[in-house]
């Protein structure tokens, strides 16, 4: 597999089962994503409800070809009573860690909605002990901003979050 084939495209029914591995498969989920056993339906659910799509973020497959790699996902944060950026996040399946297809995906997350968004600023938060990621985020094109102390609580602890931006100005748009 190579890194210039991956790909991002919309959910499709055949994916939801794949999606539902993170909810209830700890090693597919992966030591930083498992906040516990969670309900696989939702999925489905939000599927149903608006394709993983709406005014306030969404959800697309990471693909190499045919083969289904995890998914990345983004959310509006409010910045100002009139503006927002956005916040991504990835998933990765195990077999497709360590690859290079994280750093590829988020990149192309980033490009897809600085050409269809009109938000300035794109954010990512990740755990500090997470350094894959931190180096992933960085080979996306992210500028390390500073270490959230308190974060988020994962396995019994309160965790300190790195957060990373990319700006439009920053990213060359193809075409």
């Amino acid at each position: 597999m190579s890194v210039d084939q991956v790909a991002l495209r919309p959910i499709v029914e055949e994916d939801l089962e794949t999606l539902e591995r993170f909810s209830v498969e700890p090693e597919a989920a992966g030591l930083f994503g498992w906040l516990g056993w969670s309900d696989p339906g939702r999925w489905r659910r939000k599927w149903v409800k608006n394709g993983f799509f709406d005014a306030e973020g969404g959800l697309l497959l990471v693909v190499n070809g045919a083969e289904r790699l995890g998914f990345v996902s983004w959310r509006r944060i409010l910045t100002a009573q009139t503006s927002h950026c956005w916040n991504l996040g990835i998933a990765l399946l195990p077999e497709a860690r360590g690859r290079g297809f994280g750093t590829r995906a988020q990149r192309l997350l980033v490009e897809y909605l600085f050409a269809h968004t009109q938000v300035v600023r794109v954010e990512a938060v990740t755990e500090d002990a997470n350094l894959a990621e931190q180096r992933a985020l960085e080979k996306a094109g992210f500028t390390r901003e500073g270490v959230l102390r308190g974060y988020s609580f994962r396995n019994g602890h309160w965790r300190d979050g790195v957060i990373y931006s990319v700006l439009r100005e920053e990213v060359d748009l193809p075409g």
